[in-house]
């Protein structure tokens, strides 16, 4: 089960402590229950949700949307911004572009992304919270975490070295492909109809983000792998709250 701490510790802000640096196998293979993170993640904002039942809907929302955000403890959203700022400032250029988001300051264009993805969360969850089909607060975090797995799965990784590098050698990549297809029958099972909306939104914003990050950088870095995950259940979430 050390992959699995391991996926725990990195991707949540929960007081997790693993004695020494992993081995890079092992790094690896902790990809493979990213999904089972989200999984996790999903069922304590099921639970929140179902005790804030009766809360004025506007602090409902936003005690749920800061749970969700201190769960990861921010770690994908200063992707997002990162990768916000090089994408402007990058103006095209691939080299550009990697500096950037190798610098741990914010412009104006990231707390401009940042405040509208957070401004979209929060109103899709105020929909949602109103439905009665609050599955879909299950669902989001599994197909944002599963999205890196596929992400790593089908893509290349062009920083050279550090953490991101082990897990996109040491990915066992059959296994992963299997994750992947388990992880969408998942949220069909849990959530019906709207986990395959879910899925179909997700796939299609996946395809085109990624399309995105080849053609600037030839591959993902870990905030373009944040930015995506962000950008992904915004996407799906603002789905299901529409339809």
């Amino acid at each position: 089960m050390l992959p699995f701490w391991i996926a725990l510790q990195f991707l949540s802000s929960l007081p997790i402590r693993l004695p020494g640096m992993p081995e890079p196998r092992e790094l690896g293979r902790s990809l493979l229950f990213y999904p089972l993170v989200g999984l996790f993640f999903g069922v304590i904002l099921w639970a929140v949700n179902w005790l804030l039942q009766g809360a004025p809907a506007l602090l409902h929302a936003a005690l749920l949307l800061s749970v969700w955000v201190l769960l990861s403890g921010g770690l994908h959203l200063d992707g997002l911004a990162d990768s916000a700022d090089a994408w402007l400032g990058g103006f095209g250029d691939r080299e550009r572009t990697l500096t950037i988001m190798k610098d741990p300051r914010s412009g104006p264009i990231a707390v401009v992304t940042l405040v509208l993805v957070l401004l979209l969360k929060f109103t899709a969850l105020l929909a949602l919270i109103g439905q009665p089909n609050s599955l879909a607060l299950i669902i989001v975090p599994l197909i944002g975490r599963s999205a890196l797995l596929g992400l790593f799965l089908t893509t290349p990784y062009v920083r050279v070295g550090g953490l991101g590098q082990a897990l996109a050698d040491h990915l066992p990549r059959s296994a992963g492909r299997w994750v992947l297809a388990g992880s969408a029958l998942a949220c069909v099972l849990i959530a019906a109809l709207s986990g395959v909306v879910a899925v179909v939104l997700a796939v299609l914003g996946f395809v085109w983000l990624r399309q995105v990050m080849l053609r600037r950088l030839g591959g993902t870095t870990g905030d373009t792998a944040g930015a995506m995950l962000e950008l992904l259940e915004v996407a799906v979430l603002v789905g299901l709250a529409l339809f």
